[in-house]
């Protein structure tokens, strides 16, 4: 498989931030109210994600090491601030809706995880496949949460009623919105059973000699790998002091 489609593929399926990883849940739980609100959440972190890993990758050899963690963030803090006028801008609704949470993209572990742990150590053609793999893998998570939630919590999909609503004063038989599932409590539901429909996914492909990546903490051995930010927990901390690792 070329290698930039790979990216791509890892993003979406076998390295999943959502299902796999499980990163970014403060967004994911947050925000995932409805479909479009998962879809303009994920598409803008998609859009931070791959322009931010392009430009670290382009600077990675000009960063020092020591301060590599800052001028990542004033990068995505950038990124971020130009996202976050244009939703203002041109969809003030979905902006309306996401608050503060768009800021926040710039903490999302997410963006950084992938600067520190891809960006930073490749060049930019397969930095930006790996940023626009891992956004899009993130938005699709986000829009089937959101999808899901809506379609139980309120009988729509996309703000569009696809089931008719029940009316007792009326005695008209429809759908009886299970209203939880718009609620907080609901994200948590929503988000364990994809994660076991997931695992189940996981389990069939292993069976069949095609493993899916398993949740990560640099535990495989390949600290390039790996979808932490800063600590490589399965060799212990690790820190440059002169080019040397202590």
């Amino acid at each position: 498989m070329n290698k930039n489609v790979e990216r791509l593929y890892n993003g979406i399926i076998k390295e999943n931030p959502t299902f796999v990883l499980m990163l970014g849940m403060c967004p994911t739980l947050a925000v995932t109210t409805s479909a479009i609100n998962g879809l303009g959440m994920g598409l803008s972190t998609t859009v931070v994600l791959t322009l931010s890993n392009v430009i670290i990758s382009a600077l990675r050899n000009l960063i020092p090491s020591r301060v590599r963690m800052p001028a990542f963030i004033v990068v995505v803090a950038s990124f971020v601030t130009i996202v976050q006028f244009l939703v203002q801008g041109f969809v003030p609704s979905l902006y309306a809706a996401l608050g503060i949470y768009i800021p926040l993209i710039v903490v999302n572990c997410i963006i950084l995880g992938r600067a520190e742990s891809y960006a930073s150590k490749n060049p930019v053609l397969p930095s930006l496949f790996d940023g626009l793999g891992m956004g899009l893998g993130f938005t699709v998570s986000l829009t089937v949460i959101g999808l899901v939630r809506e379609l139980l919590g309120a009988g729509q999909a996309f703000g569009a009623q696809l089931l008719p609503l029940a009316d007792r004063s009326s005695g008209v038989v429809g759908y009886t919105p299970i209203t939880i599932f718009i609620l907080a409590p609901g994200a948590f539901f929503v988000l364990a059973i994809l994660v076991a429909v997931m695992n189940v996914v996981r389990a069939r492909a292993e069976a069949k000699g095609k493993p899916l990546a398993k949740a990560q903490g640099c535990l495989s051995g390949d600290c390039s790998g790996c979808a932490s930010a800063s600590v490589c927990t399965g060799h212990g901390n690790v820190e440059e002091k002169g080019g040397e690792e202590s």
